[in-house]
């Protein structure tokens, strides 16, 4: 089984020898590797069975030390950075030589970000390189957002997880570029809006049509996220809970409880008080839970589709078995 560390010269260690380890960031843990290592990196991808198409997001300690695997760097690129870093904000740059092809996927922009965990903040500070790091979880299964997670999911197959306790956001980080025309576009959406990112830039954002055939960023997949049980997404919960009468059911809701006569093994209540943020952080801790019960079901109970509840939403259609 992994070693579970809060000792970040040990994860270096390994990480330097070209090894995995599972790192916490404020969004979901990543299962991390050295940037600039081809070897490492295809590990990434064999341990978590990713396709090769889909890139990775490479991880640094701060907006310099980006600045030698990018091209170039706008104003628009500033004022993010300034913004958002260190946090939940990955961005699609036009990438170096530095940066090798298997990490884009062999596309022209790399997606970097600064990711906002003082433990990986501190190992990233002492590393002379990036870490590319996806989600550390089987490639399409649920992110993991605790160390029993990825235990669970990769505990035999990686050597140490980097504990850093629960992650504080719960979703996978907003991944904003430029399309053809050079206006800011959201590829994945994520806990930082449109909303956001327009007041910044002082400018309308465009939300990328979701389910694209092609990969220009991680997360892109139209089946990802998703438990193994059967999972539905619902509108409507109390109604649709009654079309699964005599079935070993979970449910997820938002923020009130089913008053209704249906017998549910295991309901969850992500935030009595209707919190977006609660939600969100709370939504995939829920997911693995439920789908560690050996149900027939699992309900999940959509939310309000504005602010992080698009995010929430994206990623709830993304897990269903029904699309």
């Amino acid at each position: 089984m992994a070693i579970l560390t809060k000792n970040i010269n040990d994860a270096k260690a390994i990480l330097d020898k070209g090894n995995l380890v599972a790192i916490p960031t404020e969004t979901v843990y990543g299962l991390a590797a050295k940037a600039i290592d081809e070897k490492a990196v295809k590990k990434i991808f064999k341990t978590k069975g990713r396709p090769s198409n889909n890139p990775l997001i490479l991880h640094f300690p701060n907006l310099d030390s980006i600045f030698p695997y990018i091209n170039s760097i706008t104003k628009e690129v500033q004022l993010l950075a300034n913004a958002f870093w260190p946090g939940s904000l990955t961005l699609l740059l036009p990438k170096s030589d530095l940066v090798p092809e298997i990490i884009t996927a062999g596309l022209p922009s790399v997606a970097v970000r600064v990711p906002n965990h003082p433990l990986t903040l501190q190992l990233l500070h002492q590393l002379d390189y990036p870490l590319a790091a996806p989600s550390a979880n089987p490639s399409g299964y649920i992110s993991p957002t605790n160390p029993s997670h990825v235990e669970k999911q990769l505990g035999t197959k990686i050597p140490m997880v980097l504990d850093g306790g629960n992650c504080k956001k719960g979703l996978e980080s907003t991944i904003l570029g430029w399309n053809d025309k050079q206006e800011p576009t959201i590829y994945r959406q994520g806990v930082i809006t449109k909303e956001d990112i327009s007041a910044v830039l002082q400018k309308e954002v465009l939300i990328n049509s979701p389910y694209s055939e092609t990969l220009v960023a991680p997360g892109m997949l139209s089946s990802h996220y998703a438990p193994n049980t059967k999972t539905i997404i619902s509108t409507n919960m109390d109604k649709d809970i009654n079309q699964y009468q005599g079935l070993n059911l979970g449910v997820i809701k938002v923020h009130t409880s089913y008053q209704g006569g249906i017998t549910i093994k295991k309901e969850l209540v992500l935030s009595t008080s209707n919190s977006l943020n609660e939600i969100a952080e709370k939504l995939y801790a829920a997911m693995h839970e439920l789908d560690s019960l050996q149900l027939d079901l699992i309900l999940i109970e959509a939310v309000p589709n504005k602010g992080i509840g698009r995010a929430i939403n994206d990623r709830l259609k993304r897990s269903a078995t029904e699309k």
